[in-house]
């Protein structure tokens, strides 16, 4: 029979992480579930500036340090992907693809993954020249020409990242303007190496085995034009994975489980924290906030049950 933890935690990114750090500081037995990589999306950031207290710091080391802190107050962790959740008496039944596990209460930090473009070719040639992570396959393109989709925050990240190693850099916002915070777009705009294209989206990939180009087609003009490109970093933002939860928490439109700042769900004793949930601002502080609400919010339903 699986242990008995008083807070199961779904998601090991800052979210489930920092839930976990409250919740075991509170005296909770604590297991956070993690899929694919402790320490979530932020592991993939090359560069954090607007966390409190850290002038300049790696997502990879932001999550590293999280890690440790939670590890060190007693917070267990396992590799596993959480299929579905049941009632079990007062607690729940989380079932895994290797194990189930058992708690009185459930925090979903269940994070978000790359949102792709939808285009025709995109799974066919990813890996081969499309990617999601400048972090990990800037380096396959030093000295070439690449484009980055998107305009906000993380696709300019990319792109300053990517001048650094590649030969140019094309930027491709459909929106009329980018949408980054004002200094990553100066920031972005004193490279020499860098060009915006706004009002544009991608039609079509080119090549045969690897990518060689994009098609885009203006939105003001309807023109096409064709960017000889080797690489394409999609950044268009992030799709949550809360398909195994619908049954218990209500989601919006768009995937997202229905939870205000309290982190609470439609399910006594389920939570929701991070970018799984609605919100305004999907930022690693705000992450991190949800994490201590959650934690606290469980704390309080297993303390009065």
């Amino acid at each position: 029979m699986s242990r008995q933890y008083d807070i199961a935690v779904v998601g090991a990114g800052p979210a489930g992480l920092t839930a976990a750090l409250y919740a075991r500081r509170a005296g909770k037995t604590v297991l956070v579930i993690e899929k694919e990589n402790f320490g979530g999306q932020i592991t993939y950031s090359p560069k954090i500036e607007n966390y409190p207290t850290a002038m300049a710091i790696s997502g990879s080391e932001f999550a590293e340090k999280l890690m440790e802190q939670v590890e060190a107050q007693g917070a267990d962790m396992e590799m596993d992907t959480v299929t579905a959740i049941s009632r079990e008496g007062e607690g729940f039944l989380l079932t895994g693809e290797y194990t189930g596990y058992r708690a009185g209460a459930v925090i979903l930090a269940a994070g978000s993954k790359h949102r792709m473009l939808g285009v025709e070719r995109e799974a066919e040639l990813t890996g081969q020249g499309v990617c999601y992570c400048a972090v990990c396959d800037g380096a396959f393109f030093r000295g070439q020409d690449i484009a980055v989709i998107g305009g906000g925050n993380t696709a300019l990240q990319d792109a300053v990242f990517l001048s650094e190693m590649c030969s140019s850099v094309t930027i491709v916002q459909n929106l009329p303007a980018l949408t980054g915070d004002p200094v990553l777009q100066d920031k972005v705009k004193a490279l020499a190496n860098v060009k915006i294209i706004c009002n544009a989206v991608v039609e079509a990939l080119e090549g045969g085995k690897s990518l060689t180009g994009i098609r885009i087609r203006h939105n003001d003009t309807n023109e096409t034009e064709t960017l000889a490109v080797t690489g394409m970093f999609v950044a268009v933002g992030q799709q949550p994975e809360n398909e195994a939860f619908a049954q218990w928490t209500a989601l919006d439109g768009n995937g997202y489980i229905i939870s205000d700042e309290r982190c609470l769900t439609d399910t006594p004793g389920i939570f929701a924290a991070g970018d799984c949930r609605t919100k305004a601002i999907r930022q690693v502080v705000t992450a991190a906030a949800d994490g201590a609400s959650a934690a606290l919010a469980a704390c309080r339903y297993l303390d009065r049950t």
